[in-house]
């Protein structure tokens, strides 16, 4: 008897979370499931795969959720295993923050014992070349093979930085590293390199963590256009304080305003801030339908950034580290806009707009791009997405976030009709749900994945 197969494009932590939902939900037999991804380790993606022991968790592992009815569990984990001999990860006050291949290694512990005790479950470590429809269901090749499936769940990593226009022109040089995020990709800066950072946000804390890590001394500058830096929160974890979805705003400005109104009530109450973006983190989707096309395009293009800075906190070992840089003197976090770049021999002559003042031409040895991940382009870049979008069966969503999909998380096609077997997971549905970048939120959309896969393949 043919049971329907399931096929999970993409092995970070949300394709591993879906298929770990879908394994404990579904009694053996009743369906074959596949994870198609490149990687050895599943649910390390590339925010939980980085061997580099600088690169810590930006929340602490008691709110690291993967199943929605398991919480703490992580933490549990962490503590009975031997990687918690990790003598930089508690805090003071107790908080615990893992290198974050240590999460990476949990979700693969979890999908690997419920993957042993289902036959049906396997994991192809192949990259998938493209994806087309075939009768009800699809075929999809990989550099190996031809799988067929009947349903897929699209669950694709994050894709690589986008390259600024003014550093076009240098791309492919050796002391421009235009993604950071590959193993060793800055193992060629030089100890004493005057290096210049594109971007002040997380990825930027990394960076400046395993350049101090790698024994670097020089000078460092880390540019963006309005220089904002991750926040670090209060060290006490308190509710969430605020109610935005009894009734949503309408606009951005308004929503702005209902922000800082709740900010202050929050601070005259004994709560923080902190408290304040994690009930906008929980209604989220609530918040983010209200919002019409137009006025979520004004979010996007005004509010964004500081959205990013205060929902995404940096790690405070990473913080410390940044301080310590800072205090020192050898680290400049500024506001400025890169105008030109002229190499000179293996160095850079830099023409930067910093915040007032005239631009002006510095020296760097090494640059490199932090600018974050490049949703806009992904499905262009990604050669699965790319095939899918040729064929009309995805569509790039108008905010550059990603593909549209329907509240179902089933993928909307070019004629704007939801694909009933075809799904999306995690952070290319943001476009529908809003909040998708971090955790819990990602848990709990790659539940509710699981579930309507479930529900469209009558299990």
């Amino acid at each position: 008897m043919n049971i329907p197969h399931i096929a999970i494009i993409g092995g970070g932590f949300s394709g591993a979370t879906v298929a770990l939902n879908l394994l404990r939900s579904l009694p053996p037999g009743r369906a074959r499931i596949t994870i198609i991804e490149p990687r050895p380790l599943l649910g390390g993606g590339v925010a939980y795969s980085s061997i580099d022991p600088a690169h810590r968790l930006n929340v602490p592992a008691s709110r690291m959720l993967v199943l929605t009815e398991e919480p703490g569990a992580f933490e549990a984990w962490f503590k009975a295993s031997a990687l918690r001999d990790d003598p930089e990860a508690m805090l003071p006050d107790g908080r615990i923050y893992p290198r974050r291949q240590a999460f990476g290694c949990y979700v693969n512990t979890l999908l690997t014992a419920a993957g042993a005790a289902a036959p049906e479950f396997a994991h192809v470590q192949e990259q998938v070349l493209s994806i087309a429809r075939q009768d009800a269901g699809f075929r999809i090749t990989t550099d190996g093979r031809v799988l067929e499936a009947d349903a897929v769940v699209l669950a694709v990593s994050h894709p690589p930085p986008a390259i600024p226009g003014p550093l076009r022109a240098i791309a492919g040089r050796p002391n421009f590293i235009d993604n950071p995020w590959p193993d060793a990709a800055l193992a060629g800066v030089a100890p004493d390199a005057r290096v210049l950072i594109i971007g002040t946000a997380l990825s930027t804390a990394d960076v400046i963590a395993s350049l101090q890590a790698q024994g670097h001394g020089g000078k460092i500058l880390a540019v963006s256009r309005r220089g904002l830096v991750s926040r670090l929160r209060a060290m006490a974890q308190s509710e969430p304080f605020g109610d935005f979805s009894s009734a949503p705003s309408h606009t951005a400005l308004e929503l702005l305003r209902q922000v800082r109104k709740t900010v202050r009530e929050a601070e005259a109450s004994g709560s923080s801030w902190g408290a304040v973006m994690d009930a906008l983190r929980v209604q989220g989707l609530t918040i983010w339908s209200a919002l019409n096309a137009q006025e979520k395009s004004r979010f996007l293009r005004h509010l964004r950034p500081f959205w990013d800075v205060h929902r995404y906190q940096v790690a405070p070992q990473l913080a410390a580290i940044t301080q310590a840089q800072c205090d020192a003197g050898r680290l400049a976090m500024r506001a400025a806009r890169l105008l030109d770049i002229q190499p000179q021999g293996q160095a850079f002559e830099v023409k930067l707009k910093f915040r007032g003042s005239e631009p002006a031409w510095e020296r760097f040895d090494t640059i490199i791009n932090c600018t974050g991940p490049d949703h806009s382009r992904v499905t262009e870049t990604n050669p699965a997405l790319a095939s899918l979008k040729a064929e009309g069966l995805i569509v790039s969503d108008p905010h550059g976030l990603g593909v549209q999909t329907d509240l179902a998380a089933r993928a909307i096609d070019a004629n704007g009709m939801p694909q009933p077997k075809l799904f999306v997971s995690g952070p290319l549905a943001r476009a529908a749900f809003g909040e998708l970048m971090g955790l819990p939120q990602v848990s709990h959309h790659a539940a509710l994945v699981a579930a309507e896969v479930q529900k469209a393949l009558d299990l």
